[in-house]
C-alpha cells in the first residue's frame, strides 16, 4: 500500500532547505504586496476564510490573488523537476495538491469570486513587469481603483488585446486559472490578517532540484 507518511530526507542539506520553506510570507508574496501597495491597490485581506484561503484577497470586490510556489503546485509553465528518490510517495503528494487546488478554483467560482493566480516563475525578472502590469490592469477595473504613477505600464500587445495575459483567464492545464492554477494556504492559517510585508525587492525562487526527499511544508 502507497505510504502517506512523508519520507526522511537523503541528506542535511535537503533536511534544512525543507525546514526553510515557509506556509505564508513567502518572498513572492511579499513582493507582490509591496508592489500592489505601490500600484495604489491597497485594501486588501491576507490568508481570508474562503476556500483555498487566497493569500491575497478584496473581500467585498469578491477578487482573490493567489502567489504560486511553482514546485509544489506543478506549475504548467516551468515544469518543475520531481524528486529522483521516493517517486510513488511524491507523485500521490503532487497528485493531491493539484486536485485540491482544482477543486478550491471550482468552489471559488461557484461564489461569485473573480481569481487572479501567479506562478512564482512568473514573477522572476525577465518576466515580473509584464506580469504585474497586466494583472495591476486587470485588477483596478475589478476593484474601482486607479493605478498609480508606480504602477508597470501595460505592454502594447496586451493592452491591443493580442497577447497572452500572465494572469487570469479561462482555466488552461492542471489545476489552472488563465495561465496559472491555485496555491491555497495552510489548514492551520486563522483568519484575515495585516500586512507586515514592506521593502522587498526580489523574488528568491524555490530550488526544486535541491528538493530529494523531504516533507511538504504545507
Amino acid at each position: 500500500m502507497p505510504t502517506t507518511v512523508a519520507p526522511p530526507a537523503s541528506n542535511e542539506h535537503v533536511r534544512k532547505t525543507m525546514q526553510g520553506n515557509k506556509r505564508a510570507n513567502t518572498k513572492p508574496e511579499l513582493l507582490m504586496r509591496e508592489r500592489l501597495r505601490a500600484a495604489g491597490l491597497t485594501g486588501y485581506r491576507l490568508q481570508w476564510k474562503v476556500p483555498g484561503r487566497p493569500d491575497i484577497c478584496w473581500p467585498g470586490k469578491r477578487v482573490a490573488l493567489f502567489v504560486n510556489g511553482c514546485f509544489w503546485h506543478r506549475c504548467p509553465h516551468c515544469q518543475p523537476s520531481s524528486p529522483k528518490s521516493h517517486v510513488e510517495y511524491w507523485m500521490m503528494k503532487f497528485e493531491r495538491n493539484v486536485e485540491r487546488d482544482r477543486r478550491n478554483l471550482e468552489l471559488l467560482r461557484a461564489e461569485g469570486w473573480r481569481v487572479h493566480v501567479v506562478w512564482e516563475c512568473q514573477l522572476k525578472k525577465k518576466v515580473r513587469e509584464e506580469t504585474l502590469a497586466t494583472l495591476f490592469s486587470q485588477l483596478s477595473e475589478e476593484l474601482g481603483k486607479p493605478l498609480s504613477a508606480e504602477a508597470p505600464a501595460v505592454p502594447a500587445a496586451c493592452a491591443s488585446g493580442s497577447g497572452d495575459a500572465p494572469a487570469s483567464g479561462p482555466a488552461a492545464g492542471p489545476a489552472s486559472n488563465g495561465a496559472t492554477g491555485l496555491e491555497p494556504a495552510p489548514d492551520s492559517a486563522t483568519g484575515p490578517a495585516s500586512d507586515p510585508a514592506s521593502g522587498i525587492a526580489a523574488v528568491v525562487s524555490v530550488a526544486a532540484s535541491a528538493v530529494d526527499s523531504a516533507a511538504d511544508p504545507a
